[in-house]
């Protein structure tokens, strides 16, 4: 809570911004980015794999990769902490409470939870930043993929732009203390020989086609 900046308040500069980039996003309905930020609001083990099938060059299972997930998921989870604490905090309301506008999922599936931050956000920055060590050959795509679920979220307008900024700083600074305990080191020690063991057998790869539109459409 002391890294993390404060939510907006009503009226603000940084209010003002995200209502304009909600409004402005709503021309996205419809769009090939309006569906691929559908497909992202599904945080499951084994969707959060297909999420990242492509940064990775692999298609996994949670099966297949048991080390990988459960590293995945204790990470999550300590992210989850800090951003839940914080949206009790701020309670602020999400943009659709404020202005008209469609949104890419049903509205009774969000509930009554609150913007500030982003709690699909912090699970997929969590994902990207853990992977990246994983792989860290493939840093730069993974981290790319992990942005991306963030930036569904403002395409999908469910949350705000500093929300999604907000759950990316926290979730940095909770993974940096994070990564240097024994314990996850030793979980990452076991999910880079287990990747790699499924590299070395014959594996499925993820469709060209799919890959290379996932990639322009989450372009800077």
């Amino acid at each position: 809570m002391r890294v993390m900046p404060a939510a907006p308040k009503n009226g603000d500069a940084r209010d003002q911004a995200d209502r304009r980039i909600f409004r402005e996003t709503r021309a996205l309905e419809g769009s090939a980015r309006w569906r691929m930020a559908t497909d992202d609001a599904e945080l499951g083990s084994a969707a959060m794999l297909k999420h990242f099938s492509c940064s990775l060059g692999i298609e996994l299972t949670p099966q297949q990769a048991p080390r990988l997930v459960a590293m995945l998921q204790k990470a999550t989870r300590d992210g989850a902490q800090a951003m839940l604490k914080a949206k009790d905090v701020y309670q602020r309301q999400r943009p659709y409470w404020v202005d008209e506008g469609p949104i890419c999922r049903p509205r009774d599936e969000l509930g009554k939870s609150f913007d500030y931050p982003s709690g699909h956000t912090t699970a997929g920055w969590t994902w990207g930043m853990a992977l990246a060590q994983v792989a860290p050959e493939r840093a730069t795509s993974i981290l790319a993929r992990g942005r991306s679920i963030g930036d569904s979220r403002i395409v999908c307008g469910v949350h705000n732009n500093s929300a999604v900024e907000a759950a990316r700083l926290l979730t940095s600074a909770t993974m940096a203390l994070v990564m240097v305990t024994p314990a996850y080191q030793a979980d990452l020690a076991g999910a880079r020989s287990e990747l790699a063991q499924l590299r070395s057998q014959p594996h499925a790869e993820p469709q060209p086609q799919r890959c290379e539109e996932e990639a322009r459409l989450i372009a800077p």
